[in-house]
C-alpha cells in the first residue's frame, strides 16, 4: 500500500536545471504530522532571480552555504525508506512546480525516482470534491503557509486531514 508524503520546495526560480531548489520539506501524511524531513540544497546554477529567491527568505550568500545537493537527497531517500511503509506517494499543494525539481534532483543525483512518474495536486482534489474550479482549499490549513518548505507541507496535510473529514475517500496510517 503507498503511503503519502506532502512535499513542498522553496526554489530560485521556476524550472530545475536552470536554477535551483534552496530547501524542501516534507511530511508524511497521518494523523499526528510528525514523520518529518527538512532538507537544503546548495545552488546547481549560476542563475537566480533574486524576487524568487527572496520569497524563501533567503540571500544567495546564505544558500550557497548549504550543503552539497547529492549529500542532501541521498538522505531524502534514506529518510523516504526508513519512515514510508510501501510505496511512496508524492502530493503537493503545486505539484506542477515542487514535482518537477523534486524529480529533476533525484534523477540527476540518484539516477531515480522513488516516487515513480506520478504525484497528486491538493489544490485540483479539493476542487473535485467540491465541484467547483473556483474553490480554494487553503483555508483549511491551520500551519502559517509562511514559505518555509516544513510549515507549508504540514498546512497541506492540515488541510487534507480536514478534507477526509469532509469525505474524501484517503487512507490514513494511523
Amino acid at each position: 500500500m503507498a503511503e503519502y508524503v506532502v512535499v513542498d520546495v522553496e526554489a530560485d526560480g521556476p524550472a530545475p536545471g536552470l536554477f535551483s531548489m534552496v530547501s524542501l520539506g516534507a511530511v508524511i501524511l497521518d494523523y499526528d504530522l510528525k514523520r518529518t524531513f527538512y532538507g537544503k540544497f546548495k545552488p546547481i546554477s549560476n542563475d537566480f532571480i533574486p524576487e524568487a529567491l527572496a520569497v524563501s527568505g533567503l540571500s544567495r550568500e546564505e544558500t550557497m552555504k548549504f550543503p552539497d545537493p547529492q549529500k542532501t537527497m541521498n538522505e531524502f531517500d534514506k529518510w523516504l525508506k526508513d519512515n514510508v511503509s510501501g510505496k511512496p506517494y508524492f502530493m503537493s499543494d503545486n505539484n506542477g512546480f515542487d514535482w518537477q525539481f523534486i524529480n529533476y534532483y533525484f534523477w540527476r543525483y540518484l539516477g531515480r525516482n522513488p516516487f515513480g512518474h506520478s504525484s497528486t495536486n491538493i489544490g485540483s482534489m479539493y476542487k473535485g470534491m467540491e465541484h467547483d474550479m473556483f474553490k480554494n482549499f487553503k483555508h483549511l490549513r491551520k500551519t502559517r503557509h509562511d514559505h518555509n518548505p516544513m510549515h507549508d507541507a504540514k498546512g497541506n496535510c492540515e488541510a487534507l486531514l480536514a478534507m477526509k473529514k469532509m469525505g474524501l475517500k484517503i487512507s490514513i496510517k494511523r
